[in-house]
Formats: structure tokens, C-alpha cells, sequence
């Protein structure tokens, strides 16, 4: 069986295509520029050349390339966006007009003059254009899995962050660990637009598994089996935008947090871990700090067991020279690959006919 995987960040987007004939090790990988930078930058080429720029597409990952598009019309020069396209900026279209976005419809847009720049998550002919340069033929892979962070779309008045998190509390309510975070295609929850469009922009014809990011890497982590054995330990992903942290507790969730990473300081986030640890973690508190939110599923035992803590993502450095000494997981030799592992584990818990292959090679949890 073949899985591809795409674990698509704010920096970058890791890929990974496992053979579960083979040995991990030689899994075949990119870790590549994210879409919303590869965005921007195609944004930040219309703006020196003086032309107007056009959006269409479906909703994706912000950040980098909602910065180019507010750079670009303070240039001077305007932007046109189709809506699934412009709620990349904000669910609430009256806001993204309110930045200067004009939206317009199919029909308007194909009656434009501007550079066309076309929105998305997830670009299967780029990679299979990237794949083919080397004789690898994407037509053979089984199962398509992606994973994209997604705030969801929050009714009117209510918080993202406060919205996010929710989500985060209900799924994890399940009771299906860190894989209640995936979903075949059918299942997605209508509110989580981003995971829907990532679904959308997906071949036809294949089974297709999406994920959120944060929780895929803590469950590829856990491929590491100095992370897998424990019995007891806290997993953190340091992203580059947000950083999520799991206690896990003989293979249950025992609580969590969720922050902004550029709100962090080293200080900072070693409080938030032991807290974590303690179950002493506020979750009003974190949010009166601009964070999502925290959850104590499962108080910890007393008295409570010295911390040990596993660190993955990119911005991990983070914690470099910490007195909490974390451990950096590194999931069959490679940090960047963690989500991707994350999501090749996740397709045996979201598709049972998949199971057997990938725990055969893989190993059972």
C-alpha cells in the first residue's frame, strides 16, 4: 500500500510517500515552501509589476499571504477575490471588504483583468509533477492524507480562538485519542471550512484522509519509541504560528493547551508545561493571554511524577537550554516528518481496511 502525506504549515509543506512495503527509512520525502508563502510571494511579484490581482480558488492557510495582499493594496493596486477565496482572510466577508478586498463573483471574476492567482492547500499536480521529474508515478498511491490547521468557521461574535478550541474539547471527548482529529473526507464537520477545502481541491477516485496539523505531529512523535514507550509524558508541538501541547497519560489524553508560539517566551511556555504536568493549567487564564485554551481531561496522580517532555516542530529551538532537558522526537530519523507520520498512523485508525498494512509495517500501538 502506498500513503501519501502532506503536512502543510505556515513555512513549509512536508511530504512524505510511504510504501508500507518498505522500511520507513526509506520512505521518499520533500519538505518544500508552505502554499501561503508560495502565495505571497506570487502576490509580492503583481505588486512590483504594477498589476492588479485576482483570487479565486478555495479557503487555505493565511498568515504570509494575507500580509503580501494587505501590502499590495496599500501599494496602491487592487484586489479582487472570489468568496471561498477571500474567506482565506476572514470567515465574515464584510471584514475582508473592509481591507480593501473587492469580492466578486465567478462570473465577475472571469471578466477581470488582472494576474490570476489561483488559492489552495493542497496541490496534487505540483506534486505529482515534482514526484514524476524523478520516475516516481503518484497513480499508484492508495490513500491521499493532508493535514492544515483550521480555526473553523466561528458564527458571528464569537471568538476564533474561543471557537478553535471548543473543537478541540469535543473532539478529544470522542474518546478516539489523537486519530478523533482525522476524518475520511465524508466525515469532516461542516464548521472546519479549511479541512473542507483541503478535501475539495483533492483527485478524485482515491481514499482521502485530513487531519489538523498540531494534533498529527504529536501522534507521528509518538513513532519515536522513546516517545511511544513511556507511560506517562508531555508531547508539545512548537509550530510556527501556534503551539499545542498534549499530557498523555498510558496512552490517553490527560489534558492540553493551545497558545500562539510568537506570544511565547522560553520562560513562558516552561510555566504553561509544568502546569500542564501539575494540572494546574487555567484555561481562562490562558485565554486572558491571547492563547486558545486548556483542558484537564484527567487530574494527575499524587504526588505528581516528575515531568518528561518530548518536543517537535519547527520553531522547537524554543526550548533549547530549558531545565526541562525536553527530548527532541525525531520519528524514524527525521523531526520535520513528524506530522506526516502522524497522518500515516492516522489512516489506520480512520480507514479499518488500511489497518492491517500499516500496523504490519508500522508496528501496532
Amino acid at each position: 500500500m502506498q500513503i501519501l502525506a502532506v503536512d502543510v504549515g505556515t513555512g513549509t509543506q512536508d511530504v512524505l510517500l510511504y510504501d508500507t512495503g518498505l522500511e520507513p527509512e526509506n520512505a521518499l520525502k520533500l519538505v518544500m515552501p508552505s502554499p501561503t508563502v508560495l502565495l505571497a510571494e506570487a502576490i509580492r511579484a503583481a505588486t512590483r509589476a504594477g498589476e492588479d490581482v485576482l483570487l479565486s480558488g478555495v479557503t487555505m492557510g493565511g498568515g504570509p499571504c494575507a500580509w503580501a495582499a494587505e501590502e499590495h493594496l496599500k501599494a496602491g493596486h487592487r484586489v479582487w477575490a472570489t468568496p471561498d477565496a477571500a474567506r482565506t482572510f476572514n470567515d465574515d466577508l464584510d471584514e475582508v471588504a473592509a481591507m480593501g478586498v473587492k469580492i466578486v463573483s465567478d462570473d465577475e471574476a472571469r471578466r477581470l483583468g488582472a494576474r490570476r492567482l489561483t488559492m489552495g492547500d493542497f496541490d496534487y499536480h505540483a506534486l505529482e509533477k515534482a514526484f514524476g521529474a524523478f520516475g516516481v508515478d503518484l497513480g499508484a498511491v492508495d490513500v491521499l492524507a493532508v493535514a492544515v490547521f483550521d480555526h473553523g468557521a466561528a458564527p458571528p461574535g464569537i471568538s476564533d480562538r474561543l471557537f478553535r478550541f471548543e473543537y478541540l474539547a469535543r473532539q478529544l471527548r470522542g474518546g478516539a485519542g489523537l486519530a478523533g482529529f482525522a476524518f475520511p473526507a465524508a466525515e469532516i464537520p461542516a464548521s472546519m471550512t479549511r479541512l473542507q477545502a483541503a478535501a475539495a481541491t483533492a483527485p478524485a477516485g482515491r481514499s482521502l484522509v485530513i487531519m489538523d496539523t498540531a494534533p498529527a505531529a504529536i501522534l507521528g512523535a509518538l513513532e519515536d519509541p522513546q516517545v511511544g514507550d513511556r507511560e506517562e509524558a508531555i508531547v508539545a508541538n512548537v509550530g510556527n504560528f501556534h503551539t499545542l501541547a498534549f499530557s498523555l497519560r498510558e496512552g490517553r489524553i490527560a489534558g492540553l493547551f493551545e497558545h500562539h508560539t510568537g506570544l511565547l517566551s522560553r520562560e513562558r511556555l516552561e510555566a504553561l508545561l509544568r502546569q500542564l504536568a501539575e494540572g494546574t493549567l487555567s484555561n481562562e487564564e490562558l485565554f486572558a493571554d491571547h492563547g486558545h485554551g486548556a483542558l484537564i481531561v484527567e487530574p494527575p496522580p499524587s504526588p505528581v511524577r516528575p515531568l518528561w517532555l518530548s518536543v517537535t516542530g519547527p520553531r522547537r529551538r524554543l526550548l533549547a537550554g530549558s531545565e526541562l532537558r525536553p527530548y527532541l522526537a525525531v520519528p524514524y530519523g527525521d523531526m520535520m516528518m513528524a506530522g506526516c507520520w502522524g497522518l500515516v498512523r492516522a489512516c489506520a485508525h480512520v480507514l479499518p481496511w488500511a489497518a492491517d498494512s500499516i500496523e504490519a509495517a508500522l508496528g501496532s500501538e
